[in-house]
This record gives structure tokens, sequence and C-alpha cells, in this order.
């Protein structure tokens, strides 16, 4: 036995399995179908197996009030994988054996849109070789239609056929038509009657898991057959007869619209007993069941790394290549999903997407084999159907979110059933690119109305596959696999075990820095013979290190106290730039600062994210290098497990903006060299003195104490280092890790004043975010302006010798050789440390009236060939 047979065989087991427990619960006295019956006097009767496979819910629908809700589906009721599939595989081996080998291998199965589209993939695999088509609502530009019918009684009835290959409806082989429900046979009838007029053939074979059609519609389907002079064949599951009492369309609408008011009282947590008659539905408005308790679950994303060019469904066709190439992906893809998954997730749902069923079918039943958590599979829904909170009725609880795939026929609401209250620890949401849209983003879109019922949500992209679409360029060769960030010293739950030393003082899951650990190598020399060297041979800034500077006694006691007078206010700030930045940005943003400067800040708005909204955010450095841009490899390193477009870079302050301009610059150069889009540039800062940016917490140009110190402040970490001798072209850029500066090390002390201000400032925060958020933010580089005429009016003529900002000027003071300092008039204490610094190396304070920003670095003119210009090497005047 072939390992896909043997994993049928498994499945096909369960299936039975799953169909005794259903009887099981049956006989314990609750059917998912009496409500109805109750009320509506709508009777399922037959097969002993139909109560297991269906239970009854009401819609809004005006041509159908009762719905027929599978339990084996997997569309409306989360179900276990094995079972969804097994029941998909053993109708398709039926229909081998009733047309026998031959004939199987020159069949080609049709299924349903959207119930359907999973149910007839897993009946081609069962029937093997078959290929795969199934129709769509959707329209696909530059993709001609092939065919296409009504669906008369659906809430959307327009089914299109739109095969990459037309031959592929043109064969002379059996054509299976797979459907859920066969209730009319309405739907097969114009679907063979269109095709037969196009593509005659000999040959039909109808599949559904139940058929319910009435002793008249039975009879229909043999009139037609010798009507068109062709075999039809009917192969289900189970059979049986729904009974409709007269006037139940009339009284299932009334039902629907009571039960869809406000309730009197609060709704409860679902599981209310027997007589529990309340709608439970998560849409924003009366009538809403409770979130889950606390604060909105995380969300995140997991790349599967899709096979290149392989179709995400039958759209467009699907063959037994695409089904191999499919099957040899599948435990590499699931083995990400289980590594995104919390160590102690037991229940996960795996959520399809509408039409998009099979493939996250069986990337669950991937999942369900390898991982020893519950999965169970359910998929998203156009159709309405009203949920009440009872154990007989088969809708429980429905999330109600807007349409974020761009449908043809407009905007509206899609549902998902039966998830809320369903005690999920974590849901897989699987949806197509197309559907990657702002709209499944927003506020009240598909992830974020998860997360206020689970506890983890993790959204997982297939790719939409268009034929004839061009792929995206091929990236240079370069080695598959960059190494894992570098982390701190513990073990902790987000973060993976450390596979050799700690980096940084930071815990593992405050950072990861996607850099090289150069702390072996001397890099450092003294301040001026390192300008003087620069100066000699026109070395880049990047390939050398200063000393790192040990401030005195009386420089800590003013750093503490500047933390102490700031804290509040750079608490302030942070939860301003943070909120800002999950409203425009995206609701889970991937954090990347650049090091060092952005990555305490980069901590800290991780942490206010954690704190306000329950989000856990990934967060890494990277290094950017002034003239040398930022590093490719730790780009190409965020693009494979991350969504670009999710990725919001940080720094921790502006002054004139080179670094703003040099990371537009790098990021254009990127997408030209790798093809890889996305990338936003706009830098999120915590203050922004220079108006170089529109995202940031403040335009004050004030005191960040971590400014005042160099590594002992930025969890040990020196600033990046590009020496090609140290970088190879596949390499991270590299930094050092100051262990011996343990004992001096504030990084956790000023990160833990801040964030001990967060709840005192959430008011505050929720005004300044306001406001921001209402404010033209537009940046008028009003700093870039000052600079220059500062540059002009001191001589200097060359706009990067001239620091400014308390940040930039504090760099100057403990890195380079500074000339003076201008400190705008009445300046006060966020200037004693720079003070204090200009006195210990004999440098003249000037005070200035009308300056834009608190202070003003000179670089020294004796050492202007020693300074750094915009390339990163030496200035000659």
């Amino acid at each position: 036995m072939t390992e896909s047979a043997h994993a049928e065989g498994n499945a096909g087991e369960r299936a039975d399995r799953a169909a005794a427990g259903g009887r099981a619960d049956r006989a314990a006295g609750v059917w998912s179908g009496s409500w109805v019956t109750e009320r509506l006097g709508v009777e399922l009767a037959g097969d002993e197996a139909l109560p297991a496979l269906l239970g009854l819910a009401l819609r809004r629908n005006p041509k159908r009030a009762h719905l027929l809700v599978s339990n084996v589906l997997g569309k409306h009721v989360p179900q276990s994988p094995s079972v969804v599939y097994g029941h998909g595989v053993a109708l398709g081996r039926r229909v081998r054996d009733l047309l026998g080998a031959e004939e199987a291998a020159r069949a080609v199965v049709l299924g349903y849109a959207e119930t359907a589209t999973g149910l007839g993939h897993c009946v081609a695999d069962g029937l093997r070789p078959a290929a795969y088509l199934h129709s769509t609502r959707r329209p696909v530009a530059g993709v001609a239609r092939a065919g296409g019918f009504e669906e008369s009684h659906s809430h959307a009835t327009s089914h299109l056929l739109l095969p990459r290959d037309p031959e592929l409806l043109a064969g002379d082989g059996p054509l299976v038509l797979v459907d859920d429900e066969f209730s009319t046979g309405n739907t097969v009838l114009n679907t063979v009657r269109a095709l037969h007029e196009r593509y005659p053939r000999e040959r039909y074979v109808v599949v559904a898991l139940v058929d319910t059609r009435s002793p008249a519609d039975a009879g229909r389907l043999d009139e037609f057959a010798r009507e068109i002079g062709a075999r039809v064949d009917l192969v289900t599951a189970a059979s049986g007869t729904v009974r409709l009492p007269p006037g139940v369309l009339e009284k299932g609408q009334e039902l629907v619209a009571r039960h869809e008011a406000p309730p009197v009282e609060p709704p409860t947590e679902q599981g209310g007993g027997p007589g529990t008659e309340r709608s439970t539905e998560q849409s924003g408005g009366p009538g809403a069941p409770p979130a889950r308790p606390g604060p909105a679950g995380s969300v995140a994303r997991v790349r599967l790394r899709w096979p290149d060019g392989l179709p995400d469904g039958g759209r467009h066709g699907f063959t037994t290549a695409h089904r191999e190439r499919l099957e040899a992906a599948l435990p590499g893809m699931a083995a990400r999903i289980a590594e995104a998954l919390p160590a102690d997730a037991r229940r996960v749902l795996v959520l399809g997407f509408e039409e998009l069923m099979y493939a996250p079918l069986r990337l669950a039943h991937a999942l369900e084999e390898t991982t020893g958590a519950e999965v169970r599979y359910s998929t998203t829904t156009r159709s309405p159907v009203l949920a009440v909170d009872d154990p007989g009725y088969a809708i429980r609880t429905r999330l109600v979110f807007p349409a974020h795939d761009d449908p043809a026929d407009g905007p509206g609401e899609r549902y998902a059933y039966n998830v809320a209250g369903a005690g999920f620890d974590a849901v897989v949401a699987v949806v197509d690119s197309a559907a990657d849209t702002p709209a499944l983003h927003a506020p009240d879109g598909l992830p974020a109305r998860l997360a206020a019922h689970v506890p983890h949500v993790l959204l997982a992209v297939v790719p939409s596959y268009v034929p004839g679409a061009p792929r995206a360029p091929h990236a240079p060769e370069r080695p598959s696999m960059l190494p894992e960030p570098l982390r701190g010293p513990a073990f902790s739950s987000y973060a993976p075990p450390l596979r050799g030393p700690a980096f940084s003082s930071y815990a593992p899951d405050e950072v990861g820095w996607l850099l090289q650990d150069l702390s072996d190598v001397t890099l450092e020399a003294p301040t001026e013979e390192r300008e003087e060297a620069i100066q000699r041979g026109g070395a880049h800034y990047a390939e050398s290190l200063p000393v790192e500077y040990q401030p005195s006694e009386q420089y800590q006691q003013l750093f503490h106290a500047a933390l102490d007078t700031s804290a509040a206010r750079l608490a302030r700030a942070v939860g301003a730039v943070t909120e800002v930045v999950l409203t425009e940005r995206s609701p889970r943003p991937v954090l990347v600062s650049l090091a060092r400067a952005g990555t305490p800040v980069g901590i800290l708005m991780r942490r206010w994210a954690h704190f306000r909204h329950g989000l856990d955010l990934p967060h890494y450095a990277v290094s950017i290098v002034r003239g040398r841009g930022i590093d490719a490899n730790a780009l190409r390193w965020l693009a494979e497990h991350h969504d670009p477009a999710d990725v919001v870079f940080v720094d921790g302050w502006t002054g004139k903006g080179a670094i703003t301009r040099e990371l537009a610059a790098a990021l254009r150069d990127f997408e030209d060299t790798d093809g890889v889009t996305g990338f936003d540039p706009e830098i999120a800062v915590l203050a922004d003195p220079g108006s170089c940016v529109r995202t940031y917490g403040t335009r004050d140009d004030f005191l960040i104490p971590s400014a005042c110190l160099n590594s002992t402040v930025s969890g040990l970490i020196s600033r990046t280092v590009l020496r090609a001798d140290l970088v190879g072209p596949h390499d991270f850029h590299g930094a050092k890790f100051y262990r011996e500066l343990a004992g001096a090390d504030l990084s956790p002390a000023f990160l833990d004043a801040v964030s001990a201000r967060f709840p005192d400032a959430t008011d505050a925060v929720d005004a300044q975010a306001k406001e921001l958020l209402s404010a033209d933010r537009a940046p008028t580089w009003e700093g870039w302006a000052a600079v220059e005429r500062i540059s002009e009016e001191y001589g200097i003529h060359d706009v990067n010798l001239v620091k400014p900002g308390v940040g930039e000027t504090t760099r100057v003071m403990l890195r380079r050789v500074p000339w003076k300092v201008l400190a705008r008039a009445g300046a006060g204490a966020d200037l004693d440390h720079v003070r204090l610094l200009a006195e210990q190396r004999g440098v003249p304070v000037e005070e200035v009236d009308d300056l834009p920003y608190t202070c003003v670095g000179l670089i020294h003119p004796r050492y202007t060939r020693g300074a750094t210009g915009a390339d990163g090497r030496a200035v000659a005047l």
C-alpha cells in the first residue's frame, strides 16, 4: 500500500468511528436538528445514518427557510480533517468501483462552489487518477469562461467554469459531478444540460453526501438521462427525505427575524441547556456574545512556502501531477504550522476560506497526523445562517466580518460558524493571496474577530493561482538557509532554544538579532586614532568601532535622574507611536529595529502592544549602514519568515533624516535585485524633532535616556560592523556583545522603568494617539533646513558634520571629536548630561535663540577629513 493510500485508509476508518460516535450522541438524546423540528415541524426521515451526518438550521434566504447542516463536510461544523477527508475519499472509491479502472482513468471530476469544492477534490483523490475542476463565483481577469450554470435555491446563484485547459471539459470520458446535498436535482440538471450542449458525452455520475430528493424529484433524473441519451448514475453516503409542513417558509422567516433581534438580557457564553433561544453572533452590534475574557488574542503570520506554480485548488483545474506535488510538500508545510503554534495549544482549528477548502483541509489533515493536538477543520462562508445557542441546533455561534477578496458582486458580510466558544486554543486561518487585502486586516476583519475569542490566531496565505500569470523575478542564487536570529541568555516560550552562546543581555523573547557575533574580533581604537586612520585611508566608518565609553559615577547619576524625570513622558510616546502603528500599518506588525538605537524602542513598543492589547509581536534588530544601505540578507530572512507588508522599521529618533532616506533608497535597490515587494520604508520613531517621518510618538526634542550611553543601555551590543574580510556576501552584518560590561549594564533597568509607567499613561496615550491619527503628519523636513542654515552660519559647509537633536549630540560627545554644542536658550534638565560631557571634554556650549532642536552637536573642523559624510567615508574640503 502506498503512503497516500495508507493515509486514505486511516481517514476512512476515522470517518466510520466518527459516524458511530454521532449515533451515540443521538442515543444520548441530543440531535442538532431537534430545535428546528420542534418549532417548524421540519422532519428528516430516511437512513439511520442521516442524523449523524446532518443537523438543521434556519437561514436568511427568501427561497428556502431551512438549511441541512453537514457534520462531516467541514463547512459550518468544525470536524476532524480525517473524517472530512475520509468521507470524500470513500465516495471516490465507490465511483471508481462503479466505473471500473479503465473508465475511472478517463474521468473528470467537477465540484460545486462554494460548499463542495473540497468534497469534490476528495472524491477525485479517491477516484485517482482523475483530474479535477470546480465551479467558482469569482471571475478571474484574463481567464476565458468555458461554461456556467445557475443554482436556483442558493443565496448566490451564478457559477462559472474557468479551466486553464478547456480540453479538460471536452473529453469523452465520464464526468463526475459532486455536491454536498442532492435535494431537488435542479443544479445537476442545469449543469449537465449546459455542458452536454457543448461537450456531449455518454456517461455522468452524480455524487453527494446525502440524497434528500422527494419521490417526485427522484424520477426526474432518469427522465433527463433518457432525454439527452446518456447514462446518469447516483452515488451517495445516505438518503432520506426532508418533510416540510405548509407555510414553512413564512414561519421560518418570522422565526429568523425574532431570534436575530437584540436579546433583552446580555447573552452568556455558549453551552446553555435545552430551551435556550437566543442568537449568538459576533458582529459588533446588539446581540453579540461576549468575547473571550481578557485581552484580545495574538495574530501572527506563518509562512507555508507553498510550492511555486502549484494551483491553490481546482478553480482552473487540478491534475494528478499537481496532486503529487502537493502531497510531497504537505509534511513540510504542516511542520511549519506546528512550529508556529503555541507549545500549549491542545485544540486547534484550521479555518479555510469560502471556495478555498481543499488546501486548508489537506494542511489540517497533515497537521492532525503529525501533532498531538486535537485538530479540527471548517471554513468561512457567504451563506447567512441564524445562530442559536442550543445543543439541539446545528449553528451555535456566528462570527460576522466583511468580505475581503474584492468580490465581483460587491461588498457584503461573510461568516464563520461554531468557532466562538468552541474552546479552541488556536486558529490557523488559511486564505489565498487574492483575499489577503486591507479589508481582511481591518479592525472588524476576520483575524480580529477570531482574536476576540481565541488566544492565538495564525494567518497562512496560499498564492492565488492564475493561469498564465508571470512569476516573480527569480532571485540570484544564494544559500537557501540563513542562520536563525541571535538571542539573549535565557529560554522562553517565544524564542527557540539557543544553538550557541547568548547574544545581548535582553531576554530572548524581547528581540532576535539578525546579526553575526563578532565578539572575539578586535575592532576598537581610541577616537582620535580611529578618525585619523579613516582620514589616511578613506575607510568606511562601519569598518571599526570606537572604544566603549565608560561613564563616570557622576554621569551615571545624571542618567538615573534623567530616567526618573522622563520615564512617564517616554511611556506616553511609546504608547502613542505603537497605537499609530497598530491602527495605520498593521494589526499584527513585525517590529524591525534599526540596530542599535532603535532596539530599546522596539522592545518598549512590543511591551506596550502586549500590555494594552495582549499581542505578542515578533521583534528583530537589523543593521543599516550609511552609504551601504540595510542588510539585504536580513531582508531576505524577514521575507522568508514574514509578510514584508507587516514589517515596520523602528528607530529611536530622527535627526536630519539621513537614515530615513538611506532606508528608502536601500529598499528600492532590494526590490530591483530580489524582486521582493511590500517592505514599507516609513520608519516609526519615538521622537521626530526633524519632521522627517509620519509615524512618531512626539515631535518634541527631549532627552531619551537610552541615548545617554552606548552598549550599557542597549543590551551590551556594539554599533554594527560591515567589513569585507569579516562579512561575506551571504552573511548578516556583524556586531559585538560586550559580556565583560555586564556589571555596568543598565539595559533592563531602562526598559523596566519605562514599562512601569504604562498603567498610568493609558489615558494620556489614548488622547495623544487620537490627536496624532487626526493630524496632518506629513514630513516638513524642517530639521534638514535648519541643519543647512547652521552649516552655512558656522562656516562648516557640510551638513554631515551637523548633528541635530539631543540624541545625535550625545553621540557626537561619546563617539566623535566634538567642536561645540549649540543649546536652545532656556533648555533645562534635558541637557544636563550633555553639559557634563562637554565639561569633561573641554567643549564649549553656546546658547542660541530660535533653535528648532533642544541642541545641536558640531563635529570639530580640525577632524573634518576624518569625519564621515553621506557615503560613510572621509570628507575632504
